[in-house]
């Protein structure tokens, strides 16, 4: 079929271009992309009966020679102008990039690590750490003691980067996750791995069989790295006062891990025996940091909740001095101050001593994508997340009704305009006109089909009205952060975690089987204004050096029930919240 020439007007500009009968309407926006500059998606070509649809067959529209249509639209560069712009900076294809800009450019898959031997609890263990940004900028300015006048600089670039900090556990993650970041390669974690048997020879025990090093429990490799980090990673306290510091001194340094990753109980143990109150015995209160909550699992746990509950009250036996003798206690925990990033273990090791091994705990128990912790808290606590957290969900459910709202006022529009598309293919020749006219009256006496089609073709309008909704919503729900909570950078202010990281274990005991790890995709980064563009959902597995993409579907499957890969350990982070600088005018 031979083209059709057609002219296209535009902005008081008349365009001659060829219509091909046999293409479709993306063809024909493309061809008119050319000419003035228009993307296809921000263009409106208006024929008989709306509006071209991508997928429209042109033989379709019964084109003329030398039929006019309109077409309406600017290009998303500014101000309708049809020239094309050249790239501020210069294109670079990744087959130009050096392995370590080709592994931070966007879409990267993240480097694995290699198993250096029965190392996996390890590897899983450091690959969920590393999901924690704030940790990661930290390790980057902590300066180790270095020896023989070389800093551990001098070795990293060869992987040796532990030599130079004699065998600094610290420095030894700094230098592992900068190597980590140059490559999507697996890395060998060798020097972070004789650091870690260094500092904590359990690690360095060998197999059983003679054959190796033995397998370890991943939850004791996440205790003792954080633990070691607690003692060297510090930090400058931003909650001290310059009128507290003395004039020339620095302010308070308190541990990364206190700030972000420790929360606090508040513990309670009363003796439970009557008597020992008739005597006067007092309940003994008492404040402890924490950096995990356990989820203890017995036939009665079918979820996390239940399992943190049963884990916040434990039974002791000592001395009572009423009653001089042995009593029985109860310990209670409540919580006083929430972590951003929070730890959960799922108890399911335990020591068989018929088989002088550790056994495992093979029950389902479930968790979820968001967390509530508030009824673990303190009265004094949740007084001030309740507040945040019922405004954060009442957002939630508005920004829901709205998206329902404009589907269903999308929905009528198009189904108004195929009611008329039919009309007019159904009236006779004659008679279009009087109709078009009588279809004009009644849309422009009914104001609500006015107001649908006038909200359905200002998308951009729509838009900056939800953008105003959204800042409002913000204003109020940063109003309502308490400001002690405000004040604490490192802390929770909702009550509201959302699942970053989960570490796994596939197989019957701690001493055998096998450990991977989840790490949940981030949004790219937006060069321009620095912060994260929004997320896929889905995630990263990490089983070894083999790292691949999987759905958030997956992580379901990851609740136990048998000897596959079931949940260890959960890495939650606290909900984003508005920022000052987010509200300010």
């Amino acid at each position: 079929m031979a083209s059709i020439p057609v002219i296209v007007k535009h902005q008081g500009k008349r365009h001659e271009i060829e219509l091909d009968p046999t293409s479709t309407g993306e063809t024909f926006k493309y061809q008119l992309y050319s000419l003035t500059g228009v993307e296809p998606e921000r263009q409106k070509i208006l024929v008989k009966g709306g509006q071209l649809k991508d997928d429209t067959d042109l033989s379709t529209l019964g084109a003329k020679p030398g039929q006019t249509f309109m077409m309406m639209g600017t290009p998303s560069g500014g101000d309708g102008a049809d020239e094309f712009l050249h790239p501020k900076e210069k294109m670079k294809f990744v087959e130009d990039m050096t392995e370590a800009e080709a592994a931070k450019a966007e879409g990267a898959t993240p480097a694995g690590l290699q198993n250096l031997g029965n190392t996996c609890y390890l590897n899983s263990t450091l690959q969920t750490l590393r999901s924690v940004p704030e940790l990661q900028d930290e390790l980057l300015r902590y300066k180790a003691s270095a020896i023989g006048g070389l800093g551990s600089s001098d070795f990293s670039q060869f992987g040796l980067g532990g030599l130079g900090t004699s065998m600094d556990l610290t420095a030894s993650l700094r230098d592992l996750y900068q190597q980590m970041s140059e490559t999507q390669e697996g890395f060998p974690p060798l020097m972070f791995l004789n650091a870690l048997r260094t500092a904590f020879p359990q690690f360095a025990q060998k197999s059983k069989t003679g054959n190796g090093y033995a397998q370890q429990d991943a939850e004791e490799a996440w205790t003792q790295i954080v633990s070691q980090l607690r003692q060297k990673l510090k930090i400058k306290d931003a909650t001290t006062n310059e009128s507290d510091t003395p004039s020339g001194a620095q302010k308070d340094e308190i541990s990364f891990i206190d700030k972000y990753l420790a929360g606090r109980f508040e513990t309670r143990l009363e003796c439970d025996e009557p008597a020992a109150k008739e005597a006067g015995e007092e309940a003994i209160e008492s404040e402890d940091v924490f950096l995990k909550l356990d989820c203890h699992i017995n036939k009665d746990i079918n979820h996390l909740r239940d399992g943190i509950l049963a884990g916040l009250e434990e039974k002791i036996e000592k001395n009572s001095p009423a009653l001089d003798r042995d009593a029985v206690y109860t310990k209670r925990f409540q919580i006083s101050r929430l972590p951003k990033y929070l730890t959960v273990h799922f108890v399911r090791f335990f020591w068989k001593r018929e088989a002088q091994k550790k056994a495992k705990i093979m029950r389902k128990v479930t968790f979820p994508a968001e967390l509530d912790v508030v009824e673990f808290c303190t009265e004094t606590l949740r007084k001030q997340l309740v507040p945040v957290r019922d405004k954060v969900r009442e957002v939630r459910k508005d920004e829901e009704d709205v998206t329902r709202a404009r589907k269903r006022q999308k929905l009528a529009h198009k189904q108004e305009e195929d009611r008329k598309i039919d009309l007019k293919a159904k009236a006779p020749v004659d008679e279009t006109k009087p109709a078009k006219n009588k279809a004009s009256q009644k849309l422009a006496s009914d104001g609500d089909a006015e107001m649908t089609d006038a909200v359905y073709k200002t998308d951009v309008e729509y838009d900056a009205e939800r953008a105003a909704s959204i800042m409002a919503a913000k204003k109020e729900l940063f109003g309502l952060i308490n400001p002690e909570l405000a004040a604490d950078e490192g802390a929770n202010k909702s009550g509201l975690y959302e699942l970053r990281g989960v570490v796994t274990h596939q197989g019957a005991s701690a001493d055998s089987g096998h450990y991977t790890s989840y790490v949940k995709k981030q949004g790219p980064l937006d060069p321009t204004t620095g912060q994260r563009k929004e997320e896929d959902g889905k995630w990263w597995w990490f089983n070894d050096d083999k790292v691949s993409e999987v759905d958030a579907a997956k992580i379901e499957s990851l609740s136990g029930g048998g000897e596959s890969h079931s949940a260890l350990i959960l890495l939650y982070r606290a909900i984003d919240l508005p920022t000052a600088e987010e509200v300010k005018d």
